[in-house]
């Protein structure tokens, strides 16, 4: 935290977790070729957050260095498990934006086609979702001798899994659903006594919550059908949100006039994801503050979550100056 006097408090977003991905080890992957790929195996940052982090620190070391031309407070937030929307709830629930009267994040976004690196500015979040783990439990028996003793929980999640993804769409928003994890079964004559699910909803608005209910009663039918029982654990939470349009401006203003940035409108971009940032925004704008999401566009090499994703360097810059340049002119004399 940054105290430079009385005036406005100002929390920047800084999201930090990585991603259970095994980074490319190929020379042709710009971070494998400079020997800076992820060192710990099965993980990496393939969603931009080691860039985060790293415009983070930037701007946390260049506003110190500008104390003397502040007037309020200054909040840096790097927040843990935005995969899986835990971290800002907590973040949230702690007390941590009750006196914020400007919130700001960004998220590494572009196509590999993407030219020139810039800020974009969006509308928001568009997607809510809801994040649940579900752990079917049967009874195990001998596959060929008493197959008709045991309960197969793996078959009562397979049979869960074929039907949520068959949910119908809703007719007045998007919706996602995805089973992403599935483990069971300990051998090929052992008729399965427990399976693991994790899979996770969206939707806009209210068709988050018709597919979360949808799915439960899905996994819970599953599980009566072939004589097992289930249990389903919620692991995280997102709103659909929306930027605040006087934050939007100051920061199109400060981008694009002061800095010299390039600057677009994209009301629909990062639309159909969903992000916890979400959480802390209506938090902030419950009180009567402001809050902004943005977008640091680069040219990068693969999708977000893809065992290939790199960005540009210059994006790095282009992200500790908005930073910077936003909270300097909020809190000016």
């Amino acid at each position: 935290m940054l105290h430079c006097g009385m005036g406005p408090t100002v929390a920047l977003r800084f999201d930090i977790d990585a991603l259970p991905v095994r980074e490319c080890e190929e020379l042709d992957h710009f971070p494998a070729q400079e020997g800076f790929r992820s060192e710990h195996a099965g993980y990496m940052h393939a969603c931009g957050h080691d860039g985060h982090i790293t415009v983070g620190l930037g701007t946390a070391k260049l506003l110190c260095q500008m104390r003397e031309q502040l007037h309020g407070t200054v909040k840096f937030i790097f927040q843990p498990a935005e995969e899986g929307v835990r971290g800002a709830r907590a973040i949230v629930e702690n007390g941590h934006l009750e006196d914020v009267d400007f919130l700001l994040a960004a998220h590494m976004y572009g196509g590999s086609e993407q030219h020139p690196c810039g800020i974009c500015i969006t509308a928001g979040h568009g997607l809510a979702t809801t994040k649940l783990d579900v752990d079917f439990h049967g009874k195990a028996s001998h596959a060929a001798a008493a197959p008709e003793q045991g309960n197969n929980a793996l078959l009562a999640a397979a049979t869960a899994v074929l039907n949520l993804q068959a949910i119908p769409r809703h007719g007045k928003a998007d919706t996602r659903i995805n089973v992403g994890k599935l483990v069971a079964g300990s051998g090929r004559n052992i008729i399965c006594d427990a399976a693991h699910m994790e899979l996770e909803v969206r939707g806009k608005t209210e068709a988050n919550q018709y597919m979360q209910t949808y799915a439960e009663r899905i996994v819970k039918c599953a599980a009566e059908m072939h004589g097992c029982t289930v249990e389903t654990h919620l692991m995280g939470t997102a709103l659909s949100s929306s930027n605040s349009s006087e934050l939007n401006e100051r920061l199109e203003q400060v981008c694009a006039e002061q800095l010299k940035i390039p600057v677009w409108r994209d009301p629909e971009a990062f639309s159909n994801v969903s992000e916890d940032f979400s959480c802390m925004s209506e938090a902030v704008r419950s009180h009567g503050g402001q809050a902004c999401y943005f977008l640091n566009v680069s040219r990068c090499s693969a999708p977000l979550h893809n065992d290939r994703f790199d960005f540009q360097e210059e994006a790095l810059v282009n992200g500790v100056k908005a930073f910077c340049g936003v909270t300097a002119e909020l809190l000016k004399a």
